[in-house]
């Protein structure tokens, strides 16, 4: 039986796309006003009357942030943090998800590793064990601190070996009767064929690193090695006077709060904005792939 196509109406698809529009709109509007507002005035953002256009156009706002060393050096942790942590959370994250997605004769202790990482997801020890631990570590006050306790994103591990599930088994047995051992298997076989679901779990990864400041507030005692996020806290959401120089102070006297406010947040949005069109495509298909149980 031939499946028909069903065309909506006119007016219904007008009606779709007025409301996709609406929404795209509603998103795209705080991004908007934010960056019109780090380009006005400080009379203008004072007043009010900044609203998706610049008012009184003018630099200073970035000219105060760019200058900013504070700003700079925790733009640049955030940097560091990203290329680190997120090769590192994909390389352990394909390490334990291809074990997993085994069965349980190629890998006996299949389930018990299982359960052992969902445990983790489902029941947290909450976060002064998770703050004692690090600090027994020796990890408090330094970089690897933002990295380390969270290396192992056990959601993504699930995502992926669902993925390599789905992938036929045929194809691993064609690569195991010419030879291919376990490795080979895994580098020339399951990756090539899961990237939507790889680029999809790059950009969680990425996202959470460039997004986190909670870790920062806590596990950095010094304000000076704040990640970008943790020091947009401590000047938009609950100003820490320790992060202003005298010089910061003398010059937020000739320029407004909210311009700088505005053009901190904008610049932080940036590397975002720039990294996600090129994983948007895969995202879907990404989702889906992880989702599916072979």
């Amino acid at each position: 039986m031939n499946e028909r196509i069903v065309k909506l109406p006119f007016f219904e698809n007008l009606l779709n796309l007025a409301v996709l529009a609406l929404l795209g709109l509603l998103c795209a509007f705080p991004i908007v006003h934010t960056l019109a507002l780090s380009f006005s005035s400080a009379s203008a953002a004072a007043s009010g009357r900044v609203a998706i256009w610049p008012v009184e156009f003018t630099t200073q706002a970035y000219q105060f942030v760019l200058e900013n060393p504070a700003f700079i050096k925790s733009f640049g942790i955030s940097i560091a943090r990203v290329l680190v942590g997120a090769p590192l959370n994909m390389l352990l994250t394909i390490l334990v998800a291809y074990p997993l997605s085994r069965s349980k004769a190629e890998f006996r202790a299949r389930d018990f590793f299982a359960w052992f990482f969902l445990l983790t997801v489902l029941f947290s020890g909450g976060l002064i064990p998770w703050y004692m631990v690090i600090r027994q570590t020796g990890l408090i006050d330094k970089f690897w601190a933002l990295i380390i306790p969270g290396a192992l994103p056990v959601f993504n591990v699930i995502l992926l070996a669902n993925s390599f599930r789905s992938i036929p088994k045929e194809l691993e047995e064609a690569a195991a009767m010419d030879g291919a051992g376990h490795w080979t298997i895994l580098f020339r076989v399951l990756l090539p064929l899961s990237w939507p679901i790889l680029a999809t779990l790059t950009l969680f990864v990425t996202v959470a690193h460039w997004n986190s400041w909670f870790d920062g507030l806590i596990l950095m005692n010094s304000p000076d090695k704040y990640p970008l996020q943790s020091y947009l806290q401590t000047v938009v959401i609950n100003p820490d006077p320790r992060m202003l120089t005298e010089r910061d102070l003398a010059l937020l006297q000739l320029i407004s709060n909210r311009t700088t406010r505005a053009a901190q947040i904008f610049i932080a949005m940036v590397p975002i904005l720039l990294v996600y069109p090129f994983l948007q495509r895969y995202f879907t298909a990404g989702v889906k792939l992880g989702a599916i149980k072979g």
